[in-house]
């Protein structure tokens, strides 16, 4: 049977009426975990490979800037100097002073892609040196490796008990041990100090910073410049183009194994169970973005080492991440009890 018009349908007596204020609220996102949004965008922008094309576009868009640039300066020059001759060779040689710095700029570029190649090459030797308990390659290696910072002072005390012990070494691990202890130990503790400073201030900057994007910019700079700051510190000082070259290749790594993902299973049993959920969310973020940093800053410390872990204790990320953060937390802690 059909029935023309609304169909009304009686509601019980005693349900209780309920007002829009009374209504439960609707979830939001912002109840959500912290995930390391800003280290994990970071991580995807930097490792994200370019296209033939792309590369062969900005290739051809900067040869054709340049040589646009370069006729309009050399048509500019040769006209002033036709009008004013003096003046057209002040003009002509600050042009040359410019293209004298910029040759400066490549040479430099290309010295810190070199460093950066060369510990590479003196890596992948230890590595082959061990594999093969090869003695004469792991002297070679050791060599290359005085070689290096022959030039270092902080380095002077070690490569001199390295000179004197090396003759009782007889075998390539231990030869190799030996200059991984001397050389290498006091420049891994110079690298973990600027991991953890860079983890605190990632987490500090998310912590604080409400811009939208302002802390993905922020991580992103503080990640470039710890990548830089430990290829100083072993010996392969980058350039511009070397350090975004490194941190491509620290992030890509740290992508390709899964690594760019760490949440409350990794910060509370290092900063005490269910901290994350005392504290504020931006705060939360904060410390998640520094985790995220202090596990970049050890896999820089990989790449940039010029000798595998031999002797030396792998750095451990929770430990990074408990010296670093740990004081971050005692009085946002405090205040949400």
């Amino acid at each position: 049977m059909s029935t023309k018009g609304p169909v009304l349908f009686d509601l019980e007596d005693d349900a209780p009426a309920q007002s829009p204020a009374e209504a439960p609220p609707v979830p939001d996102a912002i109840d959500a975990p912290p995930n390391g949004q800003a280290m994990t965008t970071v991580a995807a922008l930097a490792a994200r490979p370019t296209s033939r094309l792309a590369r062969w576009f900005w290739s051809l868009l900067l040869a054709l800037i340049t040589t646009v640039a370069s006729v309009a300066a050399w048509n500019f020059v040769t006209n002033l100097v036709t009008q004013n001759l003096y003046l057209g060779y002040a003009v002509a040689a600050l042009f040359v002073l410019f293209i004298a710095v910029v040759l400066m700029i490549v040479v430099k570029e290309l010295a810190a892609f070199s460093r950066l190649g060369r510990i590479d090459r003196i890596q992948h030797d230890a590595e082959s040196a061990l594999a093969a308990e090869d003695l004469t390659a792991a002297r070679n290696v050791v060599t290359d490796l005085t070689a290096l910072y022959k030039s270092r002072d902080d380095t002077k005390w070690g490569r001199d008990r390295l000179k004197d012990r090396e003759p009782d070494m007889f075998d390539a691990s231990a030869l190799l041990a030996l200059a991984d202890q001397e050389l290498l130990g006091p420049l891994d503790q110079a690298a973990q100090r600027e991991v953890e400073a860079a983890a605190r201030q990632v987490a500090t900057v998310t912590a604080l910073v409400p811009l939208a994007l302002a802390d993905v910019v922020a991580a992103l700079g503080a990640n470039i410049r710890m990548i830089r700051r430990i290829a100083e510190i072993y010996g392969g000082r980058s350039g511009t183009l070397g350090s975004w070259r490194l941190t491509r290749a620290v992030l890509s790594h740290l992508v390709a194994t899964g690594a760019v993902a760490v949440g409350d299973d990794m910060i509370e049993p290092i900063l005490g169970g269910g901290i994350l959920g005392k504290l504020s969310r931006r705060f939360g973020e904060g410390l998640v973005n520094g985790a995220l940093t202090a596990r970049v800053g050890v896999a820089a410390m990989e790449v940039c080492r010029p000798l595998p872990y031999v002797s030396s204790k792998r750095p451990s990320v929770r430990s990074i991440i408990k010296s670093a953060l740990s004081g971050l937390i005692t009085g946002s802690a405090q205040k949400g009890r």
